[in-house]
């Protein structure tokens, strides 16, 4: 008779530890993502290719731009540099990307993570007063 509780307690802990464990997991990915809502422009986790144009200020962005124009001017020949307008526009469209892209990453990790805490913690609950039913059905020895 014993060993049907056995197994089940066994199970219900399992359960209980994984959602804890889960917990845990997602709470270290969700502290990181709101930070990274508060300065997108900062945020961690993007690879950026070498030759990215830099986008901390407007003149670093119109350097790293016209270095990049400069060698292309040895490959093909072309002298084209962009007007300060054009790149001013091309800087805050670039700017807004990075943007966009960090907090489109940021609130979907926090979604994520959001929905599988609370899983965890139903999951977490539920077992554990199931355990503690258990518990009072096994006879004292």
């Amino acid at each position: 008779m014993e060993k049907p509780h056995r197994m089940a307690q066994i199970y219900g802990y399992t359960v209980c530890l994984v959602a804890v464990i889960t917990f845990i997991i997602c709470v270290a990915n969700i502290i990181p993502s709101i930070m990274d809502l508060s300065d997108p422009m900062h945020a961690q986790g993007f690879f950026f290719p070498a030759g990215t144009p830099s986008l901390a200020s407007f003149d670093n962005y119109k350097m790293d731009i016209l270095k990049s124009t400069k060698g292309d001017d040895q490959k093909t020949g072309a002298n084209y540099v962009p007007d300060d307008k054009t790149l001013r526009s091309m800087y805050e469209a670039a700017r807004a990307d990075r943007i966009s892209q960090a907090n489109h990453s940021s609130i979907r990790t926090i979604v994520v993570c959001g929905l599988i805490i609370l899983i965890s913690v139903v999951l977490f609950i539920t077992h554990w007063i199931w355990m503690k039913g258990l518990m009072k059905k096994i006879p004292a020895v």
